[in-house]
């Protein structure tokens, strides 16, 4: 698409999370020291929340990426499973088979003695469940009961749960207040600054192989900022399009006036903004050039 044109050697603010794109943003290290902690210490449940966005998943893969040796991990990535598909799903990671018609007791005997294993392997267990707050009421009732396994000193299987807002909303339902007593670490994502927009914004485009002049000048940052109030995943979609409406019109650098299109042409952006002709019209001239860009570079030609 756009690569030759600014010397990159990738798309730098593609959606995907990439820990090789990984910043390093205050909010994301602080996350990253609770879970380290709380790994480290043995609890049972630690839970990590924030807005759609802002980065869980990142945080997620960047966790198993480098647990330690002595961690045998278990990770569910898409938890709408009911407790039978639960069961079977943290088996499965763990390396349990079980019988087509497996019950509880058999799950619990078999995950009993499979961590019982691992912890006499001078090992821990520990199951990372994304996007938590999918998880039916029911299922969460089930993980709590799979968790009771423990040593007299510590627990045979510690959870991580990551999740939207939503999560904090259904532990605190009555039927599930057992298990939001044991959550014992938790932490709240937070959006970037200013400031922090502006590294990150520069850190993607140097990890893409960009080496030119700045690309997002400090006036498109503020625009960015403005749209996304910090947001990562936001940030990156309208990036994205700021470069290839600058690819679509030959520029080597992208101006206000390509963030303003890419704002107008973006619903998660511009959903605060009151609806007048003259988004319209970015919008729409936002399509014709991109538009434009492929009638004159078809994918393949450079």
């Amino acid at each position: 698409m756009y690569l030759y044109h600014f010397g990159l050697q990738e798309l730098p603010f593609t959606l995907t999370p990439n820990t090789s794109y990984f910043f390093g943003l205050p909010s994301h290290n602080q996350a990253i020291e609770v879970l380290t902690t709380a790994l480290k210490t043995g609890e049972g449940f630690i839970k990590v929340t924030g807005e759609v966005g802002t980065g869980k998943t990142l945080i997620c893969r960047k966790l198993l990426n480098e647990l330690p040796d002595h961690f045998v991990s278990a990770y569910i990535p898409n938890p709408y499973l009911s407790p039978a598909e639960l069961r079977a799903a943290v088996a499965r990671e763990l390396g349990v088979t079980l019988s087509i018609d497996a019950d509880q007791q058999e799950f619990t005997q078999r995950i009993q003695q499979r961590l019982i294993e691992i912890n006499q392997q001078h090992k821990a267990a520990v199951l990372i469940i994304d996007e938590a707050q999918a998880l039916p009421v029911e299922s969460i009732e089930a993980l709590r009961l799979f968790t009771n396994l423990e040593t007299e000193s510590r627990k045979l299987l510690q959870v991580v749960l990551f999740g939207q807002p939503e999560l904090n909303q259904k532990l605190a339902l009555p039927e599930l207040r057992q298990l939001k007593q044991r959550i014992t670490f938790s932490y709240q994502l937070a959006c970037m600054d200013l400031e922090q927009l502006i590294q990150y914004v520069q850190h993607r485009m140097r990890v893409a192989g960009y080496r030119g002049t700045e690309m997002f000048n400090r006036r498109c940052c503020k625009l960015l900022f403005r749209a996304s109030q910090g947001t990562p995943r936001i940030v990156n979609v309208l990036c994205h399009k700021a470069l290839m409406l600058a690819y679509g019109e030959g520029k080597l650098q992208v101006s206000p006036r390509h963030i303003q299109l890419a704002i107008a042409d973006t619903e998660a952006a511009w959903q605060s903004r009151p609806f007048n002709w003259l988004w319209l019209y970015a919008s729409l001239l936002l399509v014709m050039l991109v538009l434009g860009s492929y009638y004159f570079y078809p994918p393949g030609t450079l």
